[in-house]
């Protein structure tokens, strides 16, 4: 059976992340890949995580506080399209990874979802932030309204942008984009 492509891309930012790493959740969502990234990055390191709902952030802050993460994390009540402004100037171009998963919060009102029109400002300023060998994870869902859109808006960009090696792993339902900046 095929694992699933949540697990796909943890198992490839897993092999990427190192302990003092500094990386992004752009969507905090019930704060699993926050947690992920957390426990990547380790003590050392350090994890931004965005979200505009805030039962997204409370669910985010209880999930880090059972596991004794909540040092390691910046909970930010902004949409990821504040990124570049929200971020402190000195870790401008030094993440290692910046995660999306976009659609909407599981558990919650699905009319709250991830637009392409964000998402595509995020990802241009995610390209930016990212240090060299850095890795942009979006995992698009395409079942629910608008979905399918956002996955293809996503899709063409990425595939155009020089610098940047792309993956793209298919599933029938979402899709992984598994971008890495190329080292200078």
């Amino acid at each position: 059976m095929r694992p699933s492509l949540t697990r796909t891309a943890h198992e490839r930012l897993r092999q990427h992340l190192h302990a003092g790493d500094i990386a992004v959740d752009a969507t905090a969502g019930n704060g699993h890949d926050t947690l992920f990234l957390a426990r990547e990055v380790g003590p050392e390191g350090h994890v931004f995580a965005f979200d505009i709902q805030p039962q997204a952030l409370e669910e985010t802050r209880k999930r880090l506080e059972e596991a004794g993460a909540e040092s390691r994390v910046t909970l930010l009540h902004a949409g990821h399209e504040e990124m570049e402004a929200r971020l402190p100037r000195e870790v401008h171009g030094r993440l290692a990874a910046v995660m999306f998963n976009l659609g909407y919060l599981p558990g919650s009102d699905k009319q709250v979802v991830t637009t392409p029109v964000t998402t595509l400002q995020a990802l241009e300023q995610a390209t930016r932030l990212l240090a060299p060998g850095g890795l942009l994870s979006i995992l698009a869902y395409r079942g629910h309204p608008g979905g399918r859109e956002e996955a293809d808006a996503v899709h063409e960009p990425l595939s155009a942008l020089h610098g940047f090696t792309l993956e793209t792993i298919e599933s029938p339902g979402p899709v992984l984009f598994m971008a890495r900046k190329e080292r200078i």
